[in-house]
């Protein structure tokens, strides 16, 4: 199959029956040189940092300017030393990191972190749906930024790297946070996941195939666990199959078979990605009320508002609560629990993407470029793109592609 083409400008006009008499001047942009801070993670219990220092030092290679506050990385055992060798600024207040003219963050700012931002800047970071409010998107605006979601970014593929590799930590991780609280540590039913000769493993149930779901389904089979897997989506299935090189149950979506499966369930994990906007609710509270008494839930949608009709935000340092005397396990930063190793991969991502940035004289060319870059803005100069977050806060929201090819 051909390598679908970015469509850059001329897929703009064309969607819009616009007929440009010449190529714009963008094509030909100088390369630009970024300054880009950043801050130490503040959010609670948020431990990995945006760029890793082996990114640093290709950014720094490459011309650009990075200024990063003082033990940003030291949670994900980064040490400053590591960054100024790199070639970085250490900043002694965030107020100096967030002069730069992008800053980078692994959990979206804080109000009183947007209320430090100079203004006409451009933010780079998730958005954290469910906890997300208007007067936070409302800040941004007055601010005129343009700000980039990490979760609705997505590539040539169509797929979206940074949920993609933060699914497969979150996916083999899940299954060892299964281990843990269903064993009598924490107060669980005493269970082994893959059980013994003579005694019956536990049962998974997972809803969604995609990647988080994909590397839970495999952890959970490796150990030895019965994995049963729900998806609307038949290729999903298809394709979970084939990476696991073993028959797992797999089914789309009945609520009657889903419940019959919850009920007998020792773990059921929500793993459902949704492309816009909030993740269905696909398990209603009466079906987790049905649910063996210990039994675990984990749903790591979560951050996109949750699969099960009974979760609540939790952090690390409270991660579960009980609810029908289900066990409910809803963190919606899991991946931190691994700092280091989520750094690196953010930062493998990020780190091509603020080269061609800076290749394409800034974010106004890699939008103009690169069509999954326009998938994850949803403030373009203070003006709010995202339809989903407009009609969620009674917000006015304007076309991005309108609003770009007007300012050209």
């Amino acid at each position: 199959m051909a390598e679908k083409k970015n469509p850059g400008f001329e897929g703009i006009v064309t969607k819009l029956g616009l007929q440009p008499m010449e190529a714009p001047s963008m094509v030909a942009m100088r390369k630009a040189k970024l300054f880009i801070g950043i801050p130490k993670e503040r959010s609670f219990q948020e431990h990995r940092v945006g760029l890793t220092p082996e990114s640093v030092r290709t950014l720094t290679a490459n011309g650009h300017r990075i200024i990063i506050e003082r033990n940003a990385g030291l949670d994900s055992h980064f040490s400053d030393n590591n960054y100024s060798e790199a070639g970085a600024e250490i900043a002694d207040s965030a107020e100096e990191v967030f002069k730069a003219d992008v800053v980078v963050k692994i959990a979206p700012p804080q109000l009183e972190e947007i209320d430090l931002m100079q203004g006409n800047q451009t933010l780079i970071s998730p958005i954290h749906l469910p906890t997300l409010k208007k007067e936070y998107v409302q800040k941004l605006m007055k601010k005129k930024i343009t700000a980039l979601s990490y979760e609705y970014t997505n590539d040539e593929t169509g797929r979206y790297p940074f949920v993609r590799a933060m699914s497969e930590i979150a996916g083999n991780s899940v299954i060892l946070l299964a281990g843990e609280y269903l064993s009598n540590t924490n107060q669980g039913r005493g269970i082994l996941l893959g059980g013994i000769s003579g005694v019956p493993p536990a049962k998974v149930v997972i809803l969604g195939a995609g990647m988080v779901g994909t590397y839970a389904a495999r952890a959970a089979h490796g150990l030895g666990a019965v994995v049963s897997v729900f998806d609307n989506n038949v290729y999903k299935l298809q394709r979970l199959q084939e990476k696991i090189g073993a028959r797992v149950f797999t089914s789309t979506i009945s609520p009657n078979n889903l419940e019959q499966e919850l009920i007998t369930a020792d773990v059921a994990i929500g793993a459902i990605h949704s492309k816009h906007g909030r993740t269905p609710v696909i398990v209603t509270e009466d079906m987790v009320a049905k649910m063996k008494p210990g039994s675990l839930v984990i749903d790591v949608s979560v951050d996109q508002g949750g699969v099960f009709e009974t979760s609540e935000i939790t952090s690390h340092a409270e991660p579960t609560f009980k609810k029908y005397d289900v066990v409910h396990y809803c963190v919606p930063n899991i991946p931190s629990r691994v700092s280091r190793t989520a750094s690196y991969a953010f930062s493998n991502i990020l780190t091509p993407i603020l080269l061609r940035c800076g290749d394409l004289g800034g974010i106004k060319g890699l939008i103009y470029e690169d069509a999954g870059i326009r998938s994850g803005i949803y403030l373009y100069s203070g003006s709010l793109t995202n339809e989903n977050l407009a009609r969620m806060f009674n917000l006015k929201h304007s076309n991005l592609e309108l609003l770009f090819a007007s300012n050209l």
